[in-house]
């Protein structure tokens, strides 16, 4: 039906306009897209040693970098990979056997716990050695007891760094003992070390001064272990000791030199600190704190939930609990101190439906990225109209979803404008029989003629002969 009424023209396009501007309402995101006239990072620091890489945990924020990408033998803080690889793969309690290969290919002149071929330990027991007192025999049963052999649980090491985003990294064994294709880079080590301390099991090992291994078939005694990382635990020395810190690794071999990996939490805070190729234990240590403190005293952290408004109206709920809805996933903005978010530019990167990703927000200053969260798909968790004022107890604006529902939002749509098509053609029927009836109406009836209404008066000879047969 060719719709002429301009009435019915004009009410399209107020429904149009008003769906158009509900849609831009739902995906509102208050942040401002401003960028700062002047962005600027905080000024360097010296150090001694020739690579340094600080990140931020939470976000992979670098907020230092010294030869970051500079190629280096990493020694043991390879175990960091290591130990990802069997939290990841294995299980706590697996109870993990020493092969001879395990014994016989760890020199003796290296760190050890002195396991025995046949040796039975929990796996958790072999990381706490690993990790704490550096044993490379735990390394290499770690790595066959979750890779089926050394050389498939290598695979398993590099396949793992590409999948972290490293670049310049190429592992050849499981504990870091020198080889000439087994290296990597800072920047690489704080992917890998960020990586694995978000893992619960890491951290925990990993922040632990002592530990003691529980006698063996092999060994009737307990084994006492200590953290060699001396900012954490005063065992050998307690000049290095820094109060934010709360794990790492160690490293060292005549090639790779000193070499260490810090985790330290402090203003809000947490960091990983890489130092690759220092000369001395004094240089390691001093370089690690200097770096730490200069991010502490220049950077701060921002949630980025609690700064990103997916809704300005507050709209939770209305349509129904299950519609989608977006919801802000974990996610920090690292910001040199007195910058705001607000000022802070971002983009909105694709979805990714695979993995329940609406999409992802990435913030940038100063030329890097310094934050990230993903948009996850959730379901609505409020029954209330979303333009009421609603208080934060009851689901309102102050918690941070979108709804996504454009076919229902559509069907409403459509369903309004067909009923006002439905509508204007039942009116125009109406007038269209009205104008015939009133036609009708008014059309002039034909009289009868003299000589119809005299005929009409006319007796036949029939009707006269029985007249005159009754005596009329």
């Amino acid at each position: 039906m060719q719709i002429k009424n301009s009435n019915i023209i004009k009410s399209i396009k107020r429904l149009t306009a008003a769906a158009v501007a509900l849609s831009l309402i739902f995906f509102t995101i208050s942040p401002s897209l401003r960028v700062s006239a002047e962005e600027t990072w905080p000024g360097d620091v010296a150090i001694q040693g020739p690579s340094a890489v600080v990140m931020d945990i939470d976000s992979g924020t670098v907020l230092y970098d010294k030869g970051g990408e500079d190629q280096h033998y990493p020694a043991s803080i390879t175990k960091i990979m290591t130990g990802l690889l069997a939290v990841e793969h294995g299980n706590l309690k697996d109870t993990v056997t020493f092969s001879d290969k395990a014994i016989d290919n760890v020199r003796n002149d290296s760190s050890n716990i002195a396991r025995d071929v046949g040796e039975k330990m929990t796996l958790e027991e072999c990381l706490y050695g690993m990790f704490l007192a550096s044993a490379n025999e735990c390394a290499w049963a770690i790595a066959e007891h979750i890779g089926g052999s050394e050389p498939k649980f290598i695979d398993m090491m590099n396949e793992k760094a590409k999948e972290l985003g490293c670049t310049h990294t190429h592992f050849a064994n499981p504990n870091g003992l020198h080889m000439d294709d087994h290296y990597t880079c800072a920047s690489d080590m704080a992917k890998i070390a960020c990586a694995a301390y978000k893992n619960p099991e890491i951290a925990k090992i990993v922040g632990t001064k002592s530990y003691q291994i529980p006698p063996t078939n092999k060994h009737t005694d307990v084994t006492p272990l200590h953290n060699s990382h001396s900012m954490l635990c005063a065992n050998r020395t307690s000049k290095y000791i820094y109060k934010p810190c709360v794990g790492g690794k160690t490293g060292f071999t005549d090639q790779a030199k000193h070499t260490l990996i810090t985790f330290a939490k402090k203003n809000g805070l947490s960091l990983a600190c890489v130092v690759m190729y220092e000369d001395s234990l004094p240089a390691m240590y001093g370089d690690t704190e200097t770096l730490l403190e200069y991010c502490f005293n220049n950077f701060t952290s921002s949630r980025i939930r609690d700064n990103v408004n997916l809704n300005s109206n507050g709209d939770t709920g209305a349509l129904g609990r299950k519609i989608k809805v977006l919801e802000i996933g974990d996610g920090n903005v690292i910001l040199p101190k007195g910058v705001d978010i607000k000022d802070v530019s971002y983009k909105v990167k694709g979805a990714d439906r695979k993995n329940n990703k609406a999409g992802r927000i990435v913030y940038s200053y100063a030329g890097r990225e310094v934050g990230k969260a993903d948009l996850i798909y959730a379901e609505n968790k409020s029954d209330i109209y979303p333009f009421h004022n609603i208080p934060e107890k009851d689901g309102g604006s102050s918690i941070k979803y979108i709804r996504i529902d454009g076919f229902r939002i559509a069907a409403v749509v459509i369903v309004i404008i067909l009923i006002v098509l439905a509508v204007d053609a039942i009116r125009k029927m109406r007038r269209a029989f009205m104008k015939r009836h009133v036609r009708r109406s008014r059309k002039p009836k034909k009289e009868k003629s003299e000589y119809k209404i005299i005929r009409k008066k006319r007796k036949t000879k029939a009707e006269r002969f029985l007249d005159d047969l009754r005596g009329k």
